[in-house]
Formats: structure tokens, sequence, C-alpha cells
């Protein structure tokens, strides 16, 4: 299951994530894991999820992170929830990469079993049609 939490800034997707991340990660058997840009949420997601800084690795493009998700998944095989905080900045604001980059995720997830909920700042409106379905 892909789910996307997407509004303009300050609508409250962030808030909204690290809601999500701290109910799953005290319900979970196996991995909940939250990448996000910057070292911004040390304080709000619990310790029971792994929380990865996406600079830390310097991914910097859609591309990138997929790999990174990608290789995160083939070395933890009990990951049951993956979050993604500030996905189209982390994809270098290309919406058309970020595009990509969802269908991706989805078909990994979909493959592998796990849950995805990313974050974008953006319209809802703004996003392409293959998009809007996980909104």
């Amino acid at each position: 299951m892909v789910k996307l939490i997407v509004g303009v800034r300050g609508t409250g997707k962030t808030k909204t994530l690290i809601d999500m991340v701290n109910e799953v990660a005290a319900k979970s058997k196996g991995s909940v894991i939250c990448i996000e840009k910057g070292n911004k949420l040390n304080f709000d997601i619990t310790h029971k999820a792994r929380l990865i800084d996406a600079d830390a690795y310097a991914i910097a493009d859609a591309q990138a992170l997929y790999g990174f998700v990608a290789g995160i998944a083939a070395s933890d095989h009990d990951i049951t929830d993956l979050f993604i905080d500030s996905t189209l900045k982390i994809c270098a604001g290309d919406v058309a990469a970020y595009e990509t980059f969802v269908g991706e995720i989805a078909a990994l997830s979909e493959k592998i079993g796990f849950n995805v909920v990313m974050t974008a700042s953006m319209p809802a409106e703004d996003c392409g049609e293959a998009v809007r379905k996980y909104i």
C-alpha cells in the first residue's frame, strides 16, 4: 500500500506523518523506517522506528532515493512500513522524477510487501494522474 500526503507548506503533513510513524512503530512486529531530509525529527519519532537522514547519505535526486530504499529493502527483510518525509525535496524538486519514483516505489512495496507513506509539499491538483490514485 502506498499513501501520499500532499499539500502546501504549513498544512500539517509532517505532523500527520510523525503521528503515523509512532502509531505504527508501537504495534509493528517488524522494522519501521522513516527517511527525512535534514535532521529535524529526532525528538518527534519514537526510538522504535529507524530514523534516517537522507542528507547524511548524499541522496539528492529521485534515482538515488529509489536505490537507497531498494538497498534498505534488500538488507532488511522485516520491513513492515516505510515513511518518507519531504519526498519531493529529496527528489530535488523534480516533479516528473518524483512521479516516476512514486510508481517505482509502489511496485517495489507491492513486490516485497511493505507499506509506504510519503509527504510532498505541492498542491494536490499539481499531481499527475498516475500519482493522484495514492493521495
